[in-house]
């Protein structure tokens, strides 16, 4: 069965300790989380999970972190249980050309090869900006994204965590990348948009039923809410839960 899980960012603005949001957390029906970088881990931290039953199902690190300090990032990560590192964001200049584009694969590509040979996988995490249209030097435009080139360009060593929100925001259909993704998309994002704006789960223009079928279609073992800009983040943490709940495949 996919598992579900809550992305830590949802929860940044409760003002509670991170042994209190994974508790909070605890009381619903996610199975785990997902850390963000802000999310400093501590020894009581793994404890927690395991007294909630709770699973780490990631953990997103900046680039940077991950080329200045690997070590740290891995001994870090394996204290959460987790072997899954993912890279959440790329400024957009990293995909304006096809040649902005192969130079990032190249970046990723290599971080994941390091991880590969210490047990663990990279994964990188998209937002909207990724689905300009590129041309290739030399050819004709063939209307392909910077998204799906850098998946042209890159391995499978290399994941991808798919945000169907954020691909619905860019005008692409989520369902279909994630079949064009089967093998390479453990992790996806479950998130609502309305004219490009985060919003609770199906109030917004996203097919979840369809993405969900899509989604166990293709692999992936974690379905994972996430809402940027939550009114109230409790109650978006019921309602996700309730939601990734009734659409469990």
């Amino acid at each position: 069965m996919v598992k579900t899980a809550i992305q830590l960012y949802t929860l940044r603005e409760l003002d509670e300790s991170l042994p209190s949001v994974l508790r909070r957390v605890g009381k619903t029906s996610f199975d785990g989380v997902e850390f963000a970088g802000a999310d400093d881990p501590t020894p009581e931290t793994a404890t927690v999970l395991a007294d909630t039953g709770l699973t780490a199902a990631g953990v997103h690190v900046d680039i940077e972190s991950l080329e200045d300090d690997l070590d740290a990032v891995v001994s870090d990560s394996a204290a959460l249980g987790t072997e899954r590192l993912t890279v959440p964001y790329l400024a957009a200049e990293h995909f304006s050309t096809t040649d902005a584009v192969r130079e990032t694969g190249t970046r990723l590509e290599t971080l994941a090869t390091r991880l590969e040979m210490r047990g663990f996988e990279l994964g990188y995490h998209n937002h909207d900006h990724e689905f300009i249209a590129v041309e290739r030097q030399g050819h004709a435009d063939d209307g392909r994204s910077a998204f799906e080139r850098l998946i042209e360009d890159t391995d499978e060593s290399l994941s991808i965590e798919l945000d169907v929100g954020w691909a619905v925001a860019a005008g692409y259909d989520p369902v279909a990348l994630l079949e064009q993704l089967e093998g390479r998309v453990p992790l996806v994002h479950i998130k609502d948009v309305a004219d490009g704006r985060p919003v609770e789960l199906g109030e917004g223009e996203v097919d979840l039923e369809a993405c969900v079928t899509a989604a166990r279609d293709a692999g992936v073992e974690w379905l994972i809410y996430e809402h940027d800009e939550p009114a109230d983040p409790v109650a978006s943490l019921e309602r996700g839960a309730g939601v990734l709940e009734s659409l469990r495949p």
